[in-house]
């Protein structure tokens, strides 16, 4: 920096708040610093301009996801980040493809970053070692799907009520044998996706057949794969509810194979890019990432500023957005 002063003919001090993007310098002078930082290649030491701070912060974030290239995260990626940058903060994101190794990997590094709080979509059963991997004053606000073991403000989507709601309907259409296709039922969403169409069943007097629930799946290969089995089978069901969007993707095209499009009825949970576009248009239970990851982030700039609240849930509402697939009738149903 006193490269860059010398340069620049400025004082240290304009350098500083320059570089720190601090207000009320003088264009002219922003001008010459930059030009100063861009000649000498400077970079400015984050670790030493953090031990200066009193609050000892870096103006930096982690955001951990299953998959940022996953449309759904993708949204929710954007929104944390046009928060962050609000207020001059960095994210640094991660993907942890549903790896529990993963997760404590990039939890360390976070650590050896000195990130000032941390965002996460768990795919571990267990966070309790956070404990020992974040320093002691680190927030973490847990998104999608909540933790276990370790404290934190929650950002999750009406799981249940959502998937009961996509259930109903297809009952409403005239179906009875509904299938439900899902993801690992080791996560949180996955098993309450689940539950909500069991309840959604049982409130309309039907009871769940085992036979009908396929799990596990973790591609849209996967998904297509187990939808063309199904279908195979004595018996199969007149009407899908396919609990997460690469899973929708997947039934959709086993059912264009089969030819099934126009008469096997399906709601997906989760909306994904040109599910308007086909035909039938996809009916889905859409989540609102954007909210979520605006709420998240909120929730996590109000601990780094102090807020000592215990830990809160935000529920972000579910919307049924009725395209075609999901309105199809089964083809012994009256009228």
């Amino acid at each position: 920096m006193n490269d860059v002063a010398k340069i620049a003919r400025v004082s240290l001090k304009t350098v500083s708040r320059v570089v720190n993007n601090e207000e009320n310098v003088s264009p002219v002078l922003v001008a010459q610093v930059r030009s100063a930082i861009a000649l000498l290649n400077y970079s400015p030491d984050i670790g030493a301009s953090t031990l200066r701070r009193s609050d000892r912060r870096t103006e930096m974030i982690a955001l951990l996801l299953k998959d940022v290239g996953n449309p759904f995260f993708a949204t929710l990626h954007r929104a944390v980040d046009d928060e962050a940058r609000a207020r001059g903060v960095q994210v640094i994101t991660g993907s942890l493809d549903e790896c529990s190794r993963r997760e404590r990997e990039l939890a360390r590094a976070i650590t050896m970053r000195r990130a000032d709080g941390l965002i996460m979509a768990t795919v571990s059963a267990d966070q309790s070692y956070l404990a020992s991997e974040l320093r002691v004053d680190t927030p973490v606000v847990f998104v999608d799907r909540p933790g276990h073991g370790f404290p934190g403000d929650t950002v999750l989507a009406t799981n249940v009520l959502g998937a009961t709601e996509a259930t109903r309907h297809l009952i409403a259409h005239g179906h009875r044998r509904i299938a439900c296709l899902s993801d690992h039922v080791r996560i949180p969403t996955a098993r309450l996706r689940q539950d909500g169409y069991r309840a959604g069943l049982r409130e309309a007097g039907i009871e769940p057949e085992e036979r009908l629930v396929v799990t596990d799946l973790s591609s849209e290969a996967l998904a297509e794969s187990r939808v063309l089995e199904l279908f195979h089978r004595p018996d199969p069901p007149t009407a899908l509810f396919t609990a997460q969007n690469a899973v929708t993707v997947g039934a959709v095209r086993a059912l264009r194979h089969l030819g099934l499009q126009h008469r096997v009825a399906l709601v997906g949970f989760d909306d994904f890019p040109l599910a308007d576009l086909l035909e039938p248009a996809i009916t889905v239970v859409a989540q609102d990432p954007a909210l979520m990851g605006r709420t998240a982030a909120q929730a996590l700039f109000r601990r780094i500023d102090g807020d000592t609240a215990p830990p809160a849930e935000h529920l972000i509402p579910t919307t049924l957005i009725r395209r075609g697939s999901g309105e199809l009738r089964p083809d012994d149903a009256p009228g």
